[in-house]
């Protein structure tokens, strides 16, 4: 391996590492999909096809984690998602 594939090796690690919490996104049978769609694209910056796919992934999976990032960013985020009725919590 050279010195140049170990220091992007290190450095995807490092990454990795610093985006270890996710919002994750439970069903439920409350919200409907357009609900959680708004949702997601409000709270989470979700484009239109990425807030369905998730609240798709939702829906047939019972969870999805809809956001990945440092703590600091996601709580914000999973706060209006559950102030909106959604249930959601931080991994």
């Amino acid at each position: 391996m050279s010195v140049q594939e170990e220091v992007l090796e290190k450095r995807a690690t490092e990454i990795a590492e610093e985006e270890q919490n996710q919002i994750i996104v439970f069903n439920d049978d409350v919200n409907t999909f357009d609900h959680v769609i708004e949702m997601l694209m409000k709270s989470c910056d979700h484009d239109a096809l990425q807030a369905e796919q998730c609240t798709l992934i939702i829906h047939y999976k019972g969870k999805c984690a809809v956001k990945t990032g440092d703590y600091e960013d996601l709580k914000p985020r999973c706060t209006a998602l559950l102030e909106a009725g959604i249930s959601a919590e931080i991994q």
